[in-house]
């Protein structure tokens, strides 16, 4: 069978990613064959074809984490798919195709109702979210949370769980236009990051405690949330937004600045102040398909809203699309047609 890829042969730069049609590889005995339907993006992806991402394929690769699709084949020692089933879910690159091979351990049904937009929207920043919060930030009833890139995919499911603990959440943007949305979204308090991010937040959090913080932006506004955190508080970095470049190759100079004169937190305070940094990588997840597995249907359990997209792009603009995405203008997902 063939099939419609956007490959890169060398990591590096936008400008290296091409349309090509190739032979879609046999499929394997606990496989299943996907016809994509739509695609999701995620920061990772422009990291990755940047070079910027340590989990980064050497050799050629597909970029993307995030799909959803029709079951058209499946492999003889699949038993929990069939074909017609309507699908999502993630895989280690690869999504930017038409068709995928994939184990079915990696494969969610699509719940009853969603379209496949909003199946290629959700399992990254929903699991994302969920981790951060569940998994190591211990969340608790009436907790204090600040959301770095609020309005982002993660953002917006990380206001909705937090909201189910009763939390105060405050969340952080670039943008006035992005305030009024994210005040719709359930948002307490927004905050337009600017110079004096520091008074900022000090207005914001008041007498509350800052118990959370879920972080991906980096330098000055890390250190000043963490500086703010109360004892026992909690700060979970996700992403690194200050490595973004907004041109198709990175800036290597100011990439190499921004890293030699990044924030450094002596591990001592941390037991002196009694505050956790911790991080985490949700390509990690992808050695623990039964953990992802679970926290999938954790999250499905609860209820919420299903995931905003943003924006929808034709899967022949998706090149046009990431330029888009790049921009830091977006609210919510970036969705590929397929």
């Amino acid at each position: 069978m063939k099939r419609n890829s956007y490959r890169i042969n060398k990591a590096g730069s936008l400008d290296n990613l091409k349309l090509v049609e190739e032979e879609l590889p046999e499929l394997s005995a606990n496989e299943v064959t996907i016809e994509v339907k739509a695609i999701g993006f995620n920061f990772a992806d422009l990291f990755a074809i940047q070079g910027l991402y340590s989990a980064t394929p050497k050799a050629s690769f597909i970029p993307g984490l995030e799909y959803s699709g029709v079951i058209i084949k499946s492999g003889d020692d699949v038993s929990d798919f069939k074909v017609n089933d309507m699908v999502m879910g993630v895989i280690k690159f690869g999504a930017y195709t038409t068709h995928i091979n994939l184990d079915h351990r990696y494969v969610q049904k699509l719940p009853e109702g969603w379209t496949f937009e909003e199946g290629a929207a959700f399992t990254v920043q929903s699991l994302t979210a969920y981790y951060a919060l569940i998994e190591l930030g211990n969340i608790k009833d009436n907790d204090t949370v600040l959301v770095h890139s609020a309005a982002g995919g993660v953002g917006i499911y990380a206001n909705r769980i937090a909201k189910m603990f009763n939390a105060y959440t405050i969340g952080t943007v670039g943008s006035n236009s992005k305030i009024d949305f994210l005040k719709d979204e359930g948002y307490d308090d927004v905050i337009v990051r600017e110079n004096n991010f520091n008074e900022q937040l000090k207005q914001s959090v008041g007498e509350r405690k800052l118990n959370i913080v879920l972080e991906s932006i980096g330098g000055k506004i890390f250190k000043e949330s963490f500086d703010l955190l109360s004892p026992t508080g909690r700060i979970i970095i996700y992403g690194g937004a200050q490595f973004m470049s907004h041109s198709p190759r990175p800036n290597y100079l100011k990439l190499l600045f921004q890293y030699l004169t990044r924030p450094k937190i002596d591990p001592l305070s941390l037991s002196d102040t009694n505050r956790s940094l911790m991080g985490f990588n949700l390509i990690y997840l992808w050695n623990k398909p039964e953990v992802m597995k679970r926290m999938l249907t954790n999250i499905l359990n609860f209820n919420l809203k299903k995931p905003y997209i943003g924006s929808i792009f034709s899967f022949d603009k998706l090149p046009e699309a990431l330029k888009h995405f790049q921009s830091g203008k977006t609210i919510g997902k970036v969705v590929i047609i397929v």
